[in-house]
């Protein structure tokens, strides 16, 4: 349990100038990608994150070097000293990506022992596809209790995956990045941290071509040597950061980002009566009118994110009309709309669907984060309602927003930490 809360007291517009930190989820899949390689690595632009802290805390435990300068953002890693193919279950389970390490492992030593993966409680997130993937590939895979093993010569061969997944998409990319010949993988995820990752195995000396369209294919690469590459801008901080400036009625820009990534998000404030303009790597985000309802179904990209729903979510609650979001990625993404029913949002939640209607005021109120968007989703609420909130477990914030409350902070919000009292 977190031994702080987290207090905002709302109503204040975020105004002036922000930048957006290193990508948690291409940080996540890029760390373990730095197994891969003969030689030393050196990751820039690292967000300084709880989930970027644990991997490296696995990756020492596994025998690498691993140095972490947070102030500087950058992770110089050396895998030479790699002894041991097995991750603890207690370690694997502080984080959902703890899973690439199954695919990092498979294609440096031929055999891999990873814990069920943990992280946020949003659902089912099976790995049923990153198996079908290791098997295809060669691997002998058996699930025992919590623990999966897979073992076996890498070679190349073509993957079809039944369904989009962005998990299995990566996790295959690594266990074929040093496979004996070429893989095809069908089917796969277009999301930019895939891209990014492409990019950091071709800067090793792997051949990745298609990263970005729904067909990948890898030619392996017996030597990949070191490289030193700079992770891409968090998409999902940024569209978080422009819904908090339009939910305070602010005038924000955000800088360090790629509009691009962005268009889906944009399309929908706009929607709703937010200006948006963009530059080269910044975006404004200004209100100049009330919020219009607006209808949001989440999907892969270049769709809707799902992991900009539960942000969404909380601004459509004070938006006029009413409003349908439909979550088809996950199945338990609406948590934090019943803990805003305490703040007076009006949600009636009918399996995969919320509908919100919109009311003119949220009152503040002892609230709890669920997962890591759920509770960036609060923290918005709490910028737009009356009073005084109180976040509680906002350690899940930690996993993937880099420093989020000094970045609020210097727009103008109200907000900060307490401990929690003794009981």
């Amino acid at each position: 349990m977190d031994a702080y809360k987290l207090l905002i007291t709302g109503g204040t517009p975020l105004v002036g100038e922000t930048y957006v930190s290193g990508g948690k989820n291409t940080s996540v899949a890029v760390i373990p990608a730095a197994l891969l390689s003969d030689e030393p690595c050196t990751l820039e632009n690292l967000p300084d994150i709880e989930d970027v802290r644990v991997l490296a805390e696995i990756l020492e435990g596994l025998g690498a070097k691993v140095h972490y300068d947070a102030v500087a953002r950058r992770m110089t890693l050396d895998p030479r000293g790699v002894n041991t193919c097995r991750v603890p279950y207690k370690q694997s389970q502080r984080m959902r990506a703890s899973y690439y390490l199954l695919g990092a492992l498979l294609g440096r030593c031929g055999q891999a022992e990873v814990g069920y993966p943990g992280g946020c409680s949003i659902g089912a997130r099976p790995v049923d596809q990153h198996l079908k993937a290791f098997r295809a590939l060669g691997a002998e895979v058996e699930e025992r209790g919590a623990i999966i093993t897979a073992k076996g010569r890498m070679v190349g061969t073509a993957v079809f995956f039944d369904r989009i997944t962005v998990g299995g998409t990566i996790n295959a990319m690594l266990a074929a990045a040093k496979a004996e010949g070429t893989t095809v993988l069908y089917n796969v995820a277009r999301e930019p941290h895939v891209v990014d990752l492409a990019n950091f195995l071709n800067s090793m000396g792997c051949r990745v071509k298609g990263a970005g369209t729904d067909i990948i294919r890898i030619t392996g690469a017996q030597h990949l040597h070191g490289s030193t590459y700079t992770v891409i801008p968090d998409q999902i901080e940024t569209g978080t950061l422009m819904i908090a400036a339009a939910a305070t009625r602010g005038d924000v820009v955000i800088r360090g980002c790629i509009p691009t990534h962005m268009e889906a998000l944009t399309a929908k404030l706009l929607e709703m009566g937010v200006a948006v303009s963009d530059m080269d790597d910044a975006i404004r985000v200004r209100t100049v009118r009330g919020h219009r309802a607006v209808n949001v179904k989440t999907q892969e990209y270049p769709g809707f994110p799902t992991d900009l729903q539960q942000p969404m979510s909380a601004l459509l609650t004070r938006a006029s009309g009413d409003s349908v979001v439909i979550e088809t990625i996950f199945e338990s993404r609406f948590k934090h709309l019943t803990e805003m029913q305490r703040m007076g949002a009006h949600v009636r939640i009918l399996d995969q669907t919320a509908i919100i209607e919109g009311v003119s005021e949220l009152y503040g109120a002892p609230v709890t984060a669920t997962d890591l968007r759920a509770g960036a989703a609060l923290v918005i609420a709490g910028l737009m309602a009356t009073g005084t909130t109180e976040i509680y477990e906002p350690g899940y914030i930690e996993r993937g927003y880099e420093h989020i409350e000094e970045k609020l902070r210097s727009l103008g919000a109200k907000i900060w930490r307490e401990p929690l009292e003794a009981r």
